[in-house]
Parts: C-alpha cells; structure tokens; sequence
C-alpha cells in the first residue's frame, strides 16, 4: 500500500497550486485550476468518508478489470470519465474554500492507516476500492487533474 507520506505530497502539490486557483486555458481544459483543486479535494474528503462510514462485512472484491488496467498502468486518461455530481465543484470556486477543505484532506489522509483494510468505497467504474488500494486512487486521481494544472500553467 502506497504510504501516507506519498499521500501528503499530492495534498503538498495541491496546496501550492491554491493561489493560482484562478487561472484557465481552455486550449487545455474547460475548467480553472481552482476546479480542478476543488473536485481533487472533494474526492479525497468524500473517499475518506466513504470508507470511514463503510461496513467492511459488506464489502465486495469486485475491483473491475478496467480499475486493475488503470491502477497498473498508473494514469487516468483525459476526458473519458464523467465525475459523479457529489464531487462537482460550484460554480465559483473561492480560496477560502479550497483552503478549509485542504486542512479538511490533511486530516483525513492522516486517518486512513488506522481504517479497516476492507473498509471501501464504491466507485462508478472500478466497482469497490478498498482501503488497501485506496491510497493508489487517490494518487492516480489526484496526479491526474495535477498534471493537467500544470498544462494550464505552460
């Protein structure tokens, strides 16, 4: 399982980008930075939730093929999925919110190590993520909308 450590530099990397929240190119995403740190937070907040509320008694292995294809190869492809609305930021993102949900993130990433390894969320394509892969989402998911930030920003 991927460490927390790894963890906290994906929340160190979205915590720098916070004061550039701003900016947008469309040649490279429709959305500004400041969404992409928003749906990346909010994903971490509710996965951590998920699992946290979840019962491991109900959790079920059936990680999908796609799910292992993606966790292997390391990387998401763009604009294939569509993110569930839960996770959708608002229509205007605000440094005050990105910062209270950062503290928010850093808090819970701290709390997964102690979570039990068949806690789980459930994921539109991948079917269950356990605890023990869910370190692995969240970097892949998290390393996804960073990489497309830093395009913006080039």
């Amino acid at each position: 399982m991927a460490s927390t450590k790894s963890s906290n530099n994906y929340i160190n990397q979205i915590e720098h980008f916070i004061p550039k929240y701003e900016f947008e190119n469309p040649k490279v995403s429709k959305a500004s930075i400041g969404w992409h740190l928003d749906h990346s937070l909010k994903v971490i907040n509710n996965v951590i939730g998920s699992l946290q509320n979840s019962d491991p008694a109900e959790y079920q292995n059936n990680f999908s093929f796609l799910g292992k294809v993606f966790f292997t190869l390391g990387f998401f492809p763009r604009g294939k999925a569509k993110a569930p609305t839960h996770v959708l930021p608002a229509e205007h993102v605000t440094k005050a919110d990105l910062l209270s949900q950062l503290e928010k993130a850093k808090t819970n990433i701290e709390t997964i190590k102690n979570l039990n390894q068949n806690g789980y969320f459930k994921h539109p394509m991948f079917g269950h993520v356990n605890t023990k892969r869910v370190n692995r989402f969240l970097m892949l998911h998290t390393n996804h909308h960073l990489k497309i930030i830093r395009d913006i920003l080039k």
